[in-house]
């Protein structure tokens, strides 16, 4: 369990953003372990891109129908059956 005493209060304060970020993550990697530490990360990932634009751009002209047959087809190809 990670205490919060005075000590640690002053400490931080003085400590550069640099700092903190390396504290923080050594914390989170101890406390969580890497896999935890990661998971941690990535709720925080912002990603990049106007994911509405591409979209459009990649659906430009199909219909449903064109979806649905492209899916059966990869279906047919791999063995499935609905």
């Amino acid at each position: 369990m990670i205490s919060e005493g005075n000590n640690s209060t002053m400490v931080a304060s003085t400590m550069t953003l640099n700092q903190i970020q390396e504290k923080g993550l050594e914390v989170l990697s101890r406390e969580l372990g890497p896999v935890g530490l990661i998971r941690f990360l990535q709720m925080f990932e912002t990603g990049y891109g106007d994911y509405t634009e591409e979209r459009r751009q990649w659906l430009d002209g199909q219909t449903v129908e064109d979806i649905v047959q492209r899916i059966q087809k990869k279906q047919s190809a791999a063995g499935g059956t609905g």
